[in-house]
């Protein structure tokens, strides 16, 4: 048994580096040795040879030196009676492997190979994962929304298990990367993507489910984005390999289904990703326990049930997974939330300017509402629906609560998409007055119902704000009389709540809130969350951790008594450098709020923007997550990240919230927004609406034509004529340093 799980491992990872050497020399007699190449969007070249050895790897000359380290790693293979300290060599051989994998994916890239394109089905898989995509899914890993993810590679026995087995992982809220290859108990060789798609399953990040290529090889993606969140997140340095595989083990939370027959490469890729604290449980009869009765890998397991496999993985990987589900008849969870229903797949909708449809979340009293009840006001309500096709809607959430307040009305109420988004079948866009929403021909003939809708909101809204919910009561009404009159009603409430919230300045609280979520990836990072800036994620605003505070009183939204001010200008208070010193280990003593010059807030990784200055033009540039072009300060998003994120502090440089660009405190200290010379165009025609409101208070109504983009030019000298040519107001103002 030793000799199989040693000698395959260091046997696929020989055959694969010299495979990958081969390759490499074959590409340098064709392009040359000084060919560049980098996987797309990403700051990290070729990451997991970038995070283990410091070595960026730009060009083929580059990729001939890291397959010379991964020789290095490589050892004969074993006698049989040296299997137990052999078992180390074969990590080594494992982690050689990877850097071979990271090669040959990117060879096949530089030869138009990848993605790669499913020969059965035509279906393009993912590839490479990007730093954009990494980075907008790190709010949801760090809050506890989705609680880790799985890698499964190869294939299920047949279709059906195939789709039982990933469901279930999707209603954990567990991310899904597939990737390999296997026989069926037919021997048909095929993967998991293609069973799914035989079984109309929706693939792609919006429903956790992400095909990253036929091979085994594939499977490196699923582990470069784990060596990239040390990067991101942890700001680990490059070269620093110990560090990296503890974080990878203790903060990434992955684990591996290995489902059918293992090979060589499976069995040398599976080295690789157990160094990185991948357990992997595996369906067919591996090797676990030596016949001297000893371990052979603690990471290694075996679960022949499928109906098993998946609740077998989370134990061995010791996850902590929480799902509070409705009582309705279709799947539920966050994983669903992605789902599109088209037009031909649809049995009802509501709204979408087709008609009246609108949501309120209201106050009541205690006594005043019965907890859990649904009701139903409409004529013919039962048959109507049973016909599908078109209705008006009006959902009404009257919530009671001896901590309930008026300002947590907005945030429940934004909670209602997500309620319903998340069960399967229900599809929902847009809040308060323009909702749309559609239930799907197979979630009616499951069972739904109008009264599940109700069901929904009742049972989400008192799993999600239970600290400060006590009774939940919704009412739906379907007759288009009763839904434009309750929705003018509902307007006016939107109007007074908006005029309330709008009113509230940094100056009129005593408070500010933290937000402590991204801690697990990013230890020495606190965000500070005030009535005119949100967190830099964009997910969390002021009334947010409020109501998160009230909520769990020990979670990671905690308050902050500002103290005295230290300085009002940048943003500086005695109680919120305590907080810091006490709460990043040290690591940050200061913060100011309103520059990004001095002592700046520090950033995880999950920023939706990048302010970076511009010295030349005596002023600053926004970049948007996402935007893949060269800006003016001679970095791509991608690069500029990498002096933002880890929790440190870069005087010209700082993550924030796209919303934060149009407070009153945007860059106070440093001149406010007539500091910007340059933005995206995607970000400008998003802003553009509240950014002209807040120039005309600054004096200056035409600056968002004076701010340039990537279509008037992408390097500081063109900014700089475009800038004098237009007058903006930055060249003319003090000197930022």
């Amino acid at each position: 048994m030793s000799k199989i799980i040693a000698s395959a491992a260091i046997r696929g990872a020989h055959k694969l580096v010299k495979n990958t050497e081969d390759t490499i020399e074959k590409a340098i007699g064709e392009k040359g040795k000084d060919f560049v190449f980098e996987f797309p969007d990403t700051a990290f070249y070729l990451p997991m040879i970038y995070a283990m050895t410091g070595f960026a790897v730009k060009t083929l000359a580059d990729m001939k030196v890291a397959i010379g380290m991964a020789k290095e790693m490589l050892h004969p293979e074993p006698e049989e009676h040296l299997w137990k300290p052999y078992l180390g060599e074969a990590l080594d051989s494992g982690m050689a492997m990877l850097f071979a994998e990271e090669i040959i994916l990117a060879l096949r890239y530089i030869n138009g190979l990848e993605p790669a394109v499913d020969p059965e089905t035509g279906y393009i898989y993912n590839g490479f994962i990007t730093d954009t995509i990494q980075r907008n899914l790190g709010i949801q890993l760090v809050d506890g929304r989705m609680p880790g993810f799985a890698a499964i590679i190869g294939a299920a026995p047949d279709d059906d298990t195939a789709v039982k087995i990933v469901r279930e992982i999707q209603e954990k809220n567990i991310l899904t990367f597939l990737s390999g290859q296997a026989r069926d108990k037919n021997g048909n060789l095929t993967n998991v993507t293609q069973q799914l798609l035989r079984k109309k399953v929706e693939l792609g990040w919006d429903t956790y489910i992400v095909p990253l290529g036929p091979d085994t090889e594939h499977t490196l993606y699923a582990l470069d984005w784990s060596v990239r969140a040390s990067l991101i997140f942890g700001g680990k340095k490059p070269g620093d390999f110990k560090t990296h595989l503890k974080y990878t083990k203790d903060r990434v939370f992955a684990f591996a289904l290995v489902l059918g027959e293992l090979d060589d490469i499976k069995w040398s890729t599976g080295a690789g990703a157990i160094n990185m604290g991948y357990p992997a449980v595996c369906d067919t009869d591996v090797p676990v326990i030596h016949p001297t009765g000893v371990c052979i890998y603690e990471e290694v397991d075996k679960e022949f049930d499928h109906n098993r496999i998946v609740q077998k993985a989370i134990e061995v990987r010791g996850l902590k997974v929480t799902v509070e589900k409705p009582p309705i008849p279709v799947s539920y969870g966050p994983a669903f939330e992605g789902e599109r229903i088209r037009k031909e797949d649809m049995f009802i909708e509501f709204g979408g300017q087709r008609s009246p449809a609108f949501e309120l979340v209201r106050t009541k009293e205690l006594d005043e509402i019965e907890d859990g009840k649904v009701i139903i006001i409409g004529t013919d309500v039962e048959e109507r629906y049973k016909k599908g096709g078109l209705m008006p809607l009006g959902v009404v959430v009257d919530v009671a609560g001896r901590k309930m307040q008026k300002d947590f009305e907005s945030i429940i109420e934004r909670k209602l998409h997500h309620n319903a988004n998340e069960a399967q079948g229900l599809w929902h866009m847009g809040q308060r007055d323009i909702v749309w929403m559609r239930i799907s021909n197979q979630a009616f003939k499951d069972g739904i119902t109008l009264e599940h809708i109700g069901v929904i909101h009742n049972t989400m809204t008192h799993n999600r704000f239970k600290s400060i919910v006590d009774k939940v009561q919704v009412t739906i009404y379907v007759d288009e009389k009763d839904v434009l009159a309750l929705q003018e009603e509902a307007k006016k409430a939107y109007k007074e709540r908006d005029k309330r919230l709008g009113g509230m300045t940094d100056e009129s609280v005593d408070t500010f809130y933290s937000c402590l979520l991204c801690q697990s990836f990013a230890p020495s990072h606190v965000c500070v969350i005030s009535p005119e800036r949100l967190g830099l994620c964009g997910a969390y605003n002021w009334l947010d951790t409020k109501a998160a505070f009230e909520i769990d009183p020990t979670g990671g939204n905690q308050p902050i008594l500002k103290g005295e001010a230290i300085d009002s200008v940048k943003g500086r208070w005695t109680g919120v450098d305590d907080y810091l010193k006490a709460n990043s280990a040290g690591k940050v003593e200061t913060l100011n709020l309103y520059t990004i010059m001095d002592n700046p807030m520090t950033s995880c990784g999950c920023f939706e923007c990048i302010i970076s200055i511009i010295p030349e033009a005596n002023g600053v540039m926004i970049v948007n997550r996402g935007f893949t072009g060269m800006t003016p300060a001679g970095m791509k998003f991608s690069t500029l990240a990498g002096s933002v994120g880890g929790g440190t502090q870069n005087p010209g440089f700082m993550g924030i919230g796209v919303n934060f660009i149009t407070s009153k405190k945007f860059l106070f200290a440093d001149g406010g927004i007539k500091r910007i010379v340059w933005m995206t165009k995607a970000l400008k025609e998003r802003i553009a609406e509240d950014f002209k409101k807040r120039a005309e208070e600054e004096g200056v109504p035409d600056l968002l034509d004076k701010i340039a983009d990537e279509t008037i030019c992408e390097d500081s000298e063109k900014l700089l004529e475009f800038l004098t040519g237009v007058g903006h107001p930055a060249l003319e103002m003090e000197p930022m340093f």
